[in-house]
């Protein structure tokens, strides 16, 4: 026989408008994606250095107290751990492809894979939380 669960802990609902900011802040990173898919720069490279994704951050930060207490706190953990998992793995990326460069290329090898596969990551986490916030479900934090 098993044991029941105990129930989930309540959370508050949120305020339409901060439902908003995070459907403009999941806006802001896909506006960046997209910028990088189209334009003369890489996906994950617009994604981190990009005017839209840095504004979208900064939101993150200064709202993240008024979402504490609602499903929208997972949201935002989930766009910011986004935004500097990406960052750090690009740096990290590219610091691999320097060193690997001088041999015959193969570090352009590694950036352009390396770069396009953070690229999808990407691509797939902000996809997979703006569904979810439409579903109005919280993400997954590490604890």
């Amino acid at each position: 026989m098993s044991t029941p669960l105990p129930p989930a802990p309540a959370v508050a609902a949120p305020a339409d408008s901060l439902v908003t900011i995070t459907h403009v802040v999941y806006a802001l990173h896909t506006l960046s994606l997209v910028i990088g898919a189209v334009g003369a720069v890489s996906i994950i490279g617009a994604f981190v250095f990009g005017w839209p994704s840095i504004i979208a951050v900064i939101i993150n930060y200064v709202k993240r107290s008024d979402v504490r207490g609602t499903y929208l706190d997972s949201h935002f953990s989930w766009q910011i751990r986004t935004f500097w998992w990406a960052l750090l793995i690009a740096v990290v990326i590219g610091v691999i492809g320097l060193v690997l460069l001088p041999l015959l290329g193969f570090g352009l090898v590694i950036w352009g894979i390396g770069f396009f596969v953070i690229g999808i990551w990407a691509i797939y986490r902000i996809a997979r939380g703006w569904m979810a916030l439409m579903d109005r479900r919280p993400m997954p934090v590490p604890s």
